[in-house]
């Protein structure tokens, strides 16, 4: 009698999907790399072997999928590999660990995603019904987002295909190549509607000035986006206010206000607010507003930095004095000496992380549209400076799904390019805005960031260590490409949706050149919690940790190790659970014997790279990109002030846009707890402890973007 083959298997929940041959070959291949065996025919051989056994026992009925587990362990066992078969054994229990655990967390994952981001998604982003119940899966999540913002094609041209647009969108999300801003994932297909995720609200010199600016902050907060403020129009403390003869309470009185109302909002958000909080260096207040945040629980929900000005740079450096200009009068009312002011930033900023600093007048000579009006703030994490009123909405594409063999694919990265910068156009006209000012603004100017993240990620796979000429080379010529795509890409949609309607008088408008669909087209965000979803590296910036335990949710921390260390670690026999733990104890694995020194140099944590390469791939990054760069300057606990100065004067050197140091411990809540001082602040053993949503930027959690 005919044997009859066996075309489909039972999947643990019961669903019936197509049996596929190559899937066992693939896990087989996996577990002999794992006991450093890598040998695709080996794994050929024996995955055609328990094929073989599958047809034959089953002869045309389905099996389950661990019926064809039982097999693998069988035939690996038969045919002389032990240790790959208890390679597989522990996978297999590792899998259905996760698969427990997200059992609890009751999602249900479709996408074989990671059980921090499974938490996450739950926590953030999947629908919820009236109970609190999710009622969609992470694929129908990305559908979703897919379906709503591909809407707007059909306003541009009556005879597209729609549905393809939407799988077109929908593929990139889904393979994780390409993930929007936070409120796009939240909100788009939903009632609310707001996709962006970026706001500067201008604060005018009024008592409803202020308040307004209080309630569009509110607005924008509870719709999951993020504020950015300039206080510089604010009259000083002490100020006579004419119309009650009263005294004016100045700009930082005012941002307690902010802080106390971003506080009770965020308490019913799925997200903390965030805000940035701005003044010039050449305010009355400037000396108040530095040392604002030198006290713990102070306007905790806001970054604050310094806009520093060319002039007081320079008088910085000739030791010079500068004037305090009272801007309700435009008059000087006093003299500060420069460096004395400085050095107040550095000390502040190694004390407690803040202020950063803004160079005010380099983001001006950027600003694509001038004739419109001058920037003064930017959003909250300083990637994005916007005009009063004006919004961004951002997205990364994952570089690190973009190496295949050991190289780049820039045709796959021209394609995401290209097919990102559509799908951002598009959110411009399916977001639904808190505000008419900003609606108009926003669909005038057309700003849109498109940013990487996955960056340390695709530098190991590539084998480039993040502290080298050759990283900063990489860095730059990716992002050259990455500009370059997404600007072309503007200028088809331009010439098919036609050019921003500010784009006569921009720094576009050129005899010859090509107009564009956008005012602005990249800029590289921290990303967050969506480097979370795609497992990959926050934004530009270095691993923060090899290994380390996660704080999933309250009551459950795992151990999560770089799946890249962990891969070579398999493949090159120095892998071990113990040597896991052992890194988890301290993050980096600089000086551990039992890692081999290539291994080492190419794994570097932000804390084992020396500050320079921190400010100098920001620069290399910056130089290709219209808006600005997040990037964090992550120094270890031993910093000085003079480490502070320097890479202040660099960045401003190497034509940043601001820059944000952070050194470790110097605030007395972080995401991130290293080694000693967990276990001295928290009472836990030593290991590395990362809080659910932190993934390598903004240490201090208030920029979870």
């Amino acid at each position: 009698m005919a044997q009859i083959q066996v075309t489909n298997i039972i999947k643990r929940d019961g669903r019936i999907e197509e049996f596929q041959p190559q899937k066992i070959v693939a896990a087989i291949r996996k577990a002999l790399v794992a006991t450093g065996q890598a040998d695709g025919k080996v794994a050929d051989d024996l995955a055609a072997n328990v094929v073989r056994i599958v047809q034959s026992r089953f002869d045309g009925a389905a099996p389950r999928v661990e019926d064809v587990q039982d097999i693998v362990e069988e035939v690996l066992m038969e045919a002389g590999y032990p240790e790959t078969a208890k390679a597989y054994i522990l996978y297999r229990e590792q899998r259905a660990e996760v698969r427990s655990v997200k059992k609890f967390i009751g999602v249900e994952d479709d996408l074989k995603l990671g059980v921090n981001a499974i938490s996450v998604l739950k926590r953030r982003y999947l629908v919820k019904d009236e109970q609190g119940n999710v009622v969609e899966t992470p694929s129908q999540l990305f559908r979703r987002v897919a379906r709503a913002v591909a809407a707007p094609d059909k306003d541009y041209d009556a005879d597209v295909d729609l549905p393809a647009v939407e799988e077109e969108f929908y593929q990139m999300m889904s393979r994780l190549e390409f993930l929007p801003n936070s409120p796009c994932l939240m909100n788009a297909g939903t009632p609310l509607g707001q996709l962006a995720a970026c706001f500067v609200i201008p604060v005018e010199d009024s008592m409803e000035g202020i308040f307004t600016a209080l309630k569009d902050m509110a607005l924008i907060h509870q719709s999951g986006g993020g504020t950015g403020f300039s206080f510089s129009r604010l009259r000083p403390k002490g100020d006579i206010v004419r119309s009650t003869m009263g005294v004016a309470s100045g700009p930082v009185s005012f941002m307690k206000i902010f802080d106390a109302a971003t506080n009770t909002i965020k308490q019913g958000g799925r997200r903390r607010g965030a805000n940035m909080g701005i003044l010039r260096v050449d305010h009355p207040d400037i000396l108040e507003f530095i040392t604002s945040k030198s006290k713990p629980g102070v306007l905790d929900n806001f970054n604050i930095s310094v806009s520093a000005t060319d002039a007081f740079l320079e008088a910085v450096k000739s030791g010079g004095d500068y004037e305090l200009i009272n801007p309700k009068t435009n008059r000087p009312v006093k003299r500060l000496r420069a460096r004395d002011v400085f050095d107040l930033i550095v000390a502040m900023a190694w004390q407690t992380g803040d202020p950063g600093l803004i160079f005010i007048d380099e983001i001006n000579r950027r600003n694509p549209t001038p004739h419109i009006g001058q920037m003064e703030s930017t959003n909250p994490c300083g990637e994005v400076p916007l005009l009063p009123h004006e919004s961004c909405n951002l997205g990364s594409i994952d570089l690190s799904r973009m190496v295949s063999d050991g190289k780049l694919d820039y045709d796959k990265l021209r394609r995401a390019v290209r097919s990102a910068t559509h799908f951002l156009d598009n959110v411009i006209d399916a977001s639904k805005y808190p505000l008419a000012e900003i609606t108009e603004i926003t669909h005038r100017n057309r700003k849109i960031g498109l940013g990487v993240m996955g960056f340390a990620d695709a530098l190991i796979q590539l084998g480039i260590p993040y502290d080298s000429e050759e990283a900063l080379e990489f860095g730059e010529k990716v992002m050259t490409f990455i500009y370059d795509e997404a600007e072309k890409m503007s200028q088809d949609l331009a010439e098919k949706r036609g050019e921003f309607p500010n784009y006569k008088g921009s720094i576009w408008d050129k005899p010859g050149a090509r107009p564009r669909r956008n005012a602005t087209a990249t800029s590289v965000a921290p990303t967050g919690t969506i480097s979370i979803i795609a497992g990959s590296s926050s934004g530009i910036e270095p691993l923060f940790a090899v290994a380390y335990v996660r704080d999933v949710m309250e009551g459950t921390r795992l151990l999560e190790v770089n799946k890249e260390f962990e891969n070579i670690a398999k493949a090159r026999g120095f892998y071990s659970r113990d040597l896991m733990m052992d890194i988890a104890r301290q993050g980096s694995i600089q000086g551990m014997d039992r890692v081999p020194k290539d291994v080492q140099r190419l794994f570097v944590t932000s804390m084992d790279i020396d500050p320079e390469w921190h400010a100098r791939m920001q620069a290399a990054f910056q130089r290709h990109v219209d808006n600005a760069v997040a990037k964090t300057v992550n120094l270890p606990r031993e910093a000085t002030p003079e480490d502070v100065r320097r890479i202040y004067w660099m960045s401003y050197d190497l034509g940043c846009k601001g820059i944000t140091i952070y050194r470790y411990g110097s605030k007395p809540e972080q995401v991130l707890y290293v080694g000693p001082v967990l276990a001295r602040e928290l009472g836990e053993d030593e290991l590395v402890a990362a809080e659910s949503e932190f993934s390598g930027g903004c240490p201090t959690g208030v920029c979870p973007f």
